[in-house]
C-alpha cells in the first residue's frame, strides 16, 4: 500500500482552501498568468476576495511586485462584476520573517508560518471567528485529499444544481399568454376605432378600453394601472412592445419562474403607471406594456449583479446599455412617456428584490425588497391622491 507524502504548505493550501470553500462560501475563480496562488470569491464575505500565495516572497521588492499583481487582477474583476470596492485578503505562506507587511484601503497581507496551523492573526480572525474550529488540523496525507475532495465536491453539487435549474431552458408560458392578451385587445380595439386604430387609436376610445389617465385615476378608477398595459396606440407601438417582451420575457420568465416573473410584470406595470399618473397628471393619457417591459429590464439588471461573476461581460456590454439607450431614446422623442419607463424600471429592481433570487437572495434582502417596493408604491400613490 501505497503512502500520499505532503509538504507542509501543500497541506496548508488544501486546509485554507477547504475552510474558506466549505465554511464561508467562496468560489474558486480562474486567474490566467499566476502560479502556486489560489484566488477565491464570496461578493457577500468579509472580504470579497481571498488570495492564497504559496511563493516565497524574501525582501521588499518582490513584495511591493505582489502588491502590483494583485492590483492588477483586482482590477480586472472590478471591470467584469461592476464592482467598485474589492477588499482582498492576502494570505501569504512563505515570507521572509524580517519583513514588514503594510496592507492598502483594499489589500490586507497576512502572513501563516505556523506549522500547527493556529490562526492567530487578528485580521483573520475578526473577519472569520471560526477558523480554528473549522479547519482540518488532524487531518494529513491520503486522507486529507480524500476529505478535502469529498467535501468540495458536495458544496460544488449542491450550487451547480441551483445554477443548473436557474439556467436550463423552461417552457414559456405567461410572456405568450401576455402577448396573446395584449393583441386581443389591440384587436378589440381596432373593432371600435376600425382601420384607423392602425396608425393611431383615438384617446377617446383608449380611455373608454382603460388607459391611464391621471384625473381618472384620482376620482377612484385605480383599475387603470393594470389595464393600461395591455393597450397600445397603434401598430407599430404594439409591435415593437411585443417584440420587446417576447425577448426580454423569456430570459426573465426562463431565469425566475413563471410566478414570480408575473409578479415582477404586473408590479412594474403598476409602478410605471403610478410615476407616470404622478408626474403627468391632466396631460398625459398613457396606454403600453413598455412601462411593465422596462421592469424587466430591471429585473434582468437585479438578476444579473447576483450572477455577475458569470454575467458580468452581458452586464456591462448589453443590460446596462440598453437600458441607458432606450431612456436617452424616450427624452428625445416626443410622446414617449418616459416616466412610465421609470417608474417601471425601478418598480421592477424592487419586485424582483422582494420576489428574490433563488440561491442567491438572503431573507434579509427579499425583507429590505418589500420595504422598499410598499415605500415607493406608497410615495407615488401619495404624489397623485394628496398632493
Amino acid at each position: 500500500m501505497s503512502t500520499v507524502v505532503m509538504n507542509k504548505k501543500d497541506e496548508i493550501i488544501m486546509k485554507l482552501v477547504h475552510y474558506f470553500v466549505t465554511e464561508e462560501n467562496y468560489n474558486p475563480i480562474v486567474v490566467n498568468g499566476v502560479k502556486d496562488e489560489i484566488w477565491l470569491e464570496n461578493s457577500e464575505g468579509p472580504y470579497r476576495i481571498v488570495r492564497i500565495n504559496s511563493n516565497n516572497i524574501f525582501n521588499k521588492e518582490q513584495l511591493n511586485y505582489d502588491f502590483f499583481k494583485i492590483e492588477s487582477i483586482v482590477k480586472q474583476i472590478k471591470k467584469k462584476t461592476l464592482s467598485f470596492n474589492v477588499n482582498t485578503l492576502n494570505i501569504l505562506l512563505d515570507v521572509n520573517e524580517d519583513l514588514e507587511l503594510e496592507g492598502t484601503k483594499n489589500i490586507k497581507p497576512v502572513s501563516i508560518a505556523d506549522n500547527n496551523l493556529d490562526i492567530t492573526n487578528e485580521g483573520i480572525l475578526e473577519a472569520f471567528p471560526n477558523i480554528n474550529e473549522k479547519l482540518l488540523k488532524d487531518t494529513n496525507g491520503i486522507d486529507l485529499i480524500i476529505n478535502v475532495t469529498k467535501d468540495i465536491n458536495e458544496k460544488t453539487e449542491k450550487e451547480n444544481k441551483v445554477y443548473e435549474r436557474t439556467f436550463k431552458p423552461k417552457k414559456i408560458v405567461i410572456t405568450k399568454l401576455l402577448i396573446a392578451v395584449c393583441l386581443v385587445m389591440f384587436a378589440i380595439m381596432c373593432s371600435i376605432d376600425g382601420l384607423s386604430a392602425l396608425s393611431g387609436v383615438s384617446t377617446i376610445n383608449a380611455l373608454k378600453l382603460g388607459a391611464n389617465y391621471g384625473a381618472l385615476i384620482k376620482s377612484g378608477e385605480i383599475w387603470r394601472l393594470f389595464t393600461y398595459m395591455f393597450l397600445h396606440a397603434s401598430l407599430v407601438h404594439l409591435l415593437v412592445n411585443m417584440y420587446s417582451l417576447y425577448i426580454l420575457g423569456t430570459q426573465v420568465e426562463n431565469f425566475i419562474g413563471k410566478w414570480k416573473y408575473l409578479f415582477v410584470y404586473i408590479v412594474s406595470g403598476i409602478c410605471g403607471g403610478l410615476l407616470s399618473a404622478a408626474l403627468g397628471g391632466e396631460s398625459i393619457v398613457s396606454v403600453g406594456a413598455s412601462g411593465a417591459i422596462f421592469g424587466l429590464t430591471g429585473a434582468l439588471l437585479y438578476f444579473g449583479y447576483h450572477y455577475r461573476t458569470y454575467l458580468g461581460t452581458a452586464l456591462k456590454n448589453q443590460i446596462i446599455p440598453v437600458i441607458v439607450l432606450n431612456l436617452a431614446i424616450g427624452f428625445m422623442i416626443s410622446g414617449i412617456d418616459n416616466s412610465c419607463h421609470i417608474g417601471g424600471l425601478i418598480g421592477g429592481i424592487l419586485a424582483t428584490m422582494a420576489v428574490g433570487i433563488d440561491g442567491k437572495s438572503k431573507g434579509y434582502e427579499r425583507i429590505n425588497g418589500i420595504i422598499c417596493l410598499l415605500l415607493y408604491g406608497g410615495i407615488l400613490a401619495y404624489f397623485i391622491f394628496f398632493k
